[in-house]
């Protein structure tokens, strides 16, 4: 049996079609059985439905074979003990470095201020700012970033951002774009000697 982990939301309704491009469909909804481990048409492959962040942590500890997870994610890992066979092209959105609108990130990183910044990518963050010469408190977070900055919490934030829609909505702008980002598969190296596995 073969478990592959990946979380609800946009990262499963954007691979569902892949796995049907493979005759493979999921036999439960995860979001109305509210089931986590969901069986599929394949009898030799089941999926585990686990929070985002944890798919890495799944595999790199056996409890499943494969995952699918973002880049972000990976990245926020460090990706010990894993390989990253294939990018499938899902999910695709940007990091960016966004503030509300007004504040002067320019001028302040001329100047040499120390920024608060609000963010749940700390690894990330903490390496694109260093890169910089920026210096940054970091405050993090798990949800609601566009939040932060508008109550006073923090200068900017660190966030994915696919459409925008959510910075404009509360007043922000992007001031810096980092890479791109998608979704890859995820395996432990055992796998690439396993007859079941193809990640082709």
């Amino acid at each position: 049996m073969i478990t592959l982990a990946l979380s609800k939301g946009r990262i499963f309704d954007e691979t569902l079609p892949l796995l049907a491009r493979a005759d493979i469909r999921a036999l439960d909804n995860p979001e109305t059985s509210r089931k986590l481990i969901v069986r599929t048409s394949r009898r030799d492959l089941r999926l585990l439905i686990v929070r985002a962040a944890d798919v890495p942590t799944y595999v790199q500890y056996g409890a499943s074979e494969l995952g699918i997870a973002g880049k972000d994610v990976l990245l926020e890992h460090g990706g010990e003990g894993l390989y990253q066979p294939l990018d499938l092209g899902v999910a695709s959105c940007r990091m960016m470095v966004a503030v509300p609108e007004g504040f002067d990130y320019a001028g302040a990183v001329r100047q040499g201020a120390r920024l608060r910044v609000a963010t749940k990518y700390m690894k990330t963050a903490r390496e694109h700012f260093a890169a910089k010469g920026v210096h940054v408190d970091l405050i993090r977070l798990y949800g609601s970033m566009e939040l932060a900055p508008l109550v006073g919490l923090a200068d900017a934030i660190v966030d994915l951002v696919s459409s925008g829609d959510t910075l404009r909505a509360n007043r922000s702008r992007a001031r810096s774009r980092r890479s791109a980002k998608t979704c890859a598969t995820v395996a432990t190296p055992r796998c690439s000697n396993s007859p079941n596995v193809s990640t082709a």
